[in-house]
């Protein structure tokens, strides 16, 4: 079993930056896989960015140049930098890892990107 916390949602200006958090409750070792989704109210939920256990990224070609996926081992957390966010950014962020060839969630952070 595999808890995920994220944190670090808030509201925030077009053009500013967040940095989202995703803790797990055990070593990030144990994951085949991590990645990075959202969902805007009336959308399906999409994926964002990925960071596969051997440290390589890939983003979605709405994302990419702005978003950086990345973790720090010690500290058990993911992480997502999104710069230069735009109102079409808006949507709960989820988190997800893979285990064992089980998929787990996060409970979601929102970001809302209004002026």
């Amino acid at each position: 079993q595999v808890q995920l916390v994220e944190s670090g949602g808030s509201l925030v200006q077009p053009g500013g930056s967040l940095r989202l958090s995703c803790t797990a409750s055990r070593s990030i070792f144990s994951f085949n896989a991590m990645g990075w989704y959202r969902q805007a109210p009336g959308k399906q939920r999409e994926w964002v960015a990925g960071l596969a256990s051997g440290g390589g990224t890939n983003y979605a070609g709405s994302v990419k140049g702005r978003f950086t996926v990345s973790r720090d081992n010690a500290k058990k957390t993911l992480y997502l930098q999104m710069n230069n966010l735009q109102p079409e950014d808006t949507a709960t962020y989820y988190c997800k890892v893979n285990m064992n060839w089980r998929d787990y969630w996060g409970q979601g952070t929102q970001v809302t990107v209004s002026s």
